[in-house]
């Protein structure tokens, strides 16, 4: 499915089985970001649903013992016919630097593409700036943090990118 990845690595898309190994991984992943609250909100941001109906454009990272590595949960927007949605990503800490994430999203924006849409959007809060430097070198344009944008409290920076007509080189 996606043959660029790190040896010791290999991707599939994700299924429902995966929905509490991969909430089992964000506190390490993320550092504790935001003490209890943060830990709430993102898995709150992943409830199985996106497991079940979501499979087919979003998928998971395993190494060889089974163990997982990064993630990525997308989907296709319904009210924008060509645009995708990056909803969640995750990469363990210790593959950051070795083009997980890239791949992922490389792989991710072939398929959307490949299934008529030309655009990508994605979220993160404020406090992420590794998020927001990753979407950056990406080519994302970055947006201004965005009050509120999820509830009270819940600030968010935006990310959109259009994707190129031809081959996907990688960012």
């Amino acid at each position: 499915m996606i043959d660029d990845l790190p040896s010791g690595l290999s991707a599939r898309h994700l299924d429902e089985g995966d929905h509490l190994r991969v909430l089992g991984v964000l506190d390490a992943w993320w550092g504790g970001l935001k003490g209890a609250a943060g830990a709430r909100e993102r898995a709150s941001l992943l409830p199985r649903l996106y497991f079940q109906h979501f499979t087919t454009t979003s998928f998971l990272v395993e190494r060889d013992n089974g163990d997982i590595a990064a993630f990525l949960v997308g989907f296709l927007s319904q009210t924008e016919p060509g645009t995708a949605y990056i909803h969640f990503v995750g990469v363990d800490p210790e593959l950051h630097g070795q083009g997980v994430g890239r791949t992922l999203y490389r792989n991710f924006f072939e398929l959307v593409r490949s299934l008529g849409r030309h655009r990508v959007e994605c979220i993160t809060s404020p406090q992420n700036t590794a998020s927001q430097a990753f979407h950056t070198r990406l080519g994302f344009t970055v947006s201004e943090v965005k009050p509120d944008y999820d509830g009270p409290g819940l600030d968010r920076v935006a990310f959109g990118i259009d994707l190129p007509s031809g081959p996907v080189a990688a960012p």
